[in-house]
């Protein structure tokens, strides 16, 4: 389970104040930098908190990311914007909650499969209702800063870390730890397995989905091809292990580096993008199977060894 003391939790809000400063510089290259960090934070936290302790690989992401942003597109000249970021977090715990208690019995490499192609699903079903109704994509037209969706994300990483801090020290933090050891002695100590698993899902669906939504006035026109890309699944999944999930601090440490390599794969590889990232992915899992946090934690108990020693 992602562990975090009151410490780390002081640390971080210091972080955040820090960051939130970050749009006064007045450098539009550094403000996009900063939009994609704090939109990963926020993906690969909120993945972490269902992934980490319950060892299943999701890679639903791309889906409720882009029901969010359909959800803004779909709904701006309907609803104020300020409307639509938290009816997107509904629909997506929705979805995590039909999703989850019809997969989530599922285990393994049948699991990720499934989660891999709700994204394609939802996407064909969207692409279907398109071409139904006449239309290609939707102009997101908003008066919407990129200021302001950077300090929206950062406020939603906030929320999604301090979330993941008080389950920590919850009933289902402690059921979580259970489960993540060993889900059949979780299940015969009379915890319910299932609904814990499903409320973590929920959140992390629902934390995606307002990602997408806040996202889509950003990216001006949306279509399924690019809300629905397979791509983002792979990339939180990445900088998540990167990081590692032992931590509830740990995903973040592995946004900021693989962010700054991903732009500079993109602008000088932008073909091989897909092979680089499955590169990525195969270096990370034989080189750093526990990620940064594990590697900090090996170093500490080596170092309290030899003074045990000495």
């Amino acid at each position: 389970m992602i562990r975090s003391g009151g410490t780390s939790l002081a640390l971080t809000a210091l972080v955040l104040a820090l960051a939130a400063l970050l749009p006064l510089a007045g450098s539009p290259y550094w403000q996009s930098i900063g939009i994609s960090i704090a939109m990963f934070a926020v993906l690969t936290t909120s993945w972490a908190l269902f992934s980490g302790p319950t060892h299943y690989i999701s890679l639903a992401t791309a889906a409720f990311f882009g029901v969010g942003s359909y959800t803004t597109g779909m709904g701006i000249e309907l609803l104020p914007y300020w409307c639509l970021p938290p009816i997107a977090g509904v629909l997506g715990a929705a979805m995590a909650a039909l999703v989850g208690l019809a997969t989530l019995r599922l285990s393994g490499v049948y699991f990720v499969i499934f989660t891999l192609g709700l994204a394609e699903l939802v996407r064909q079903i969207i692409i279907w209702f398109q071409n139904f109704s006449g239309q290609k994509g939707l102009y997101v037209l908003t008066k919407i800063t990129e200021a302001q969706i950077y300090w929206q994300l950062l406020g939603l990483a906030a929320l999604v870390y301090l979330a993941g801090w008080a389950i920590g020290r919850s009933r289902l933090g402690f059921a979580l730890r259970i489960i993540g050891d060993d889900e059949q002695v979780a299940r015969h100590s009379g915890i319910n397995t299932a609904r814990a698993k499903v409320a973590l899902f929920m959140i992390s669906g629902a934390a995606a989905a307002v990602v997408g939504a806040i996202l889509a006035p950003r990216y001006v026109y949306i279509e399924p091809a690019t809300a629905f890309t397979p791509m983002l699944s792979f990339q939180v999944v990445i900088m998540a292990l990167l990081g590692g999930t032992g931590r509830l601090w740990g995903p973040v440490v592995g946004v900021i580096p693989f962010t700054f390599l991903w732009e500079a794969i993109s602008s000088s590889f932008p073909n091989q993008t897909t092979l680089l990232l499955g590169v990525c992915f195969l270096v990370i899992v034989y080189v750093l199977p526990r990620g940064f946090v594990g590697l900090i934690e090996a170093v500490r108990r080596r170092v309290a060894a030899r003074e045990g020693v000495a």
